[in-house]
């Protein structure tokens, strides 16, 4: 898949179908992105799991902390991805490890790795790079109604 542009409906298509989100790399300081992300995904009726080993066993935003996605008790649907680029292709094995595979792994502004991309999607995993559900959510929304 060429990750330079994705369609509108490839976007809202996962919007619409994700309902278990993990936040990989979640803070619980407010003025973090991946902070303000959540609360967005919490408040558009997503169910987020934050997962960060500096914070497990603790909450964000009224939901408890994993140390890794291997730690989460159920399936998930999407990972929202914020890491570093250079630790994309580690997210992508993690995330091929898990059991039921994940549906989505979308990576924040700046996390791209086009060769991690192309072995999640040959797992049959959509991916998403460089690109934020919060700036998506409205747009893909307003044009699916």
């Amino acid at each position: 898949m060429n990750h330079d542009h994705y369609s509108d409906g490839y976007i809202r298509h996962i919007l619409k179908s994700v309902h278990t989100i993990a936040v990989l790399g979640a803070s619980p300081q407010d003025g973090r992105p991946s902070h303000g992300v959540m609360g967005f995904l919490l408040g558009k009726g997503y169910r987020v799991i934050p997962v960060n080993p500096g914070h497990a066993g603790k909450t964000i935003l009224g939901q408890t902390v994993y140390a890794h996605l291997a730690d989460i008790p159920e399936p998930i649907d999407m990972v929202d991805v914020f890491r570093a680029a250079n630790q994309f292709s580690a997210v992508v094995d993690e995330v091929m490890a898990l059991r039921p595979l994940p549906s989505v792994i979308w990576g924040q502004f700046t996390v791209r790795d086009d060769a991690a991309a192309t072995r999640a999607e040959a797992a049959g995993i959509q991916v998403v790079m460089d690109r934020c559900p919060v700036t998506e959510y409205p747009v893909m929304m307003l044009k699916a109604s």
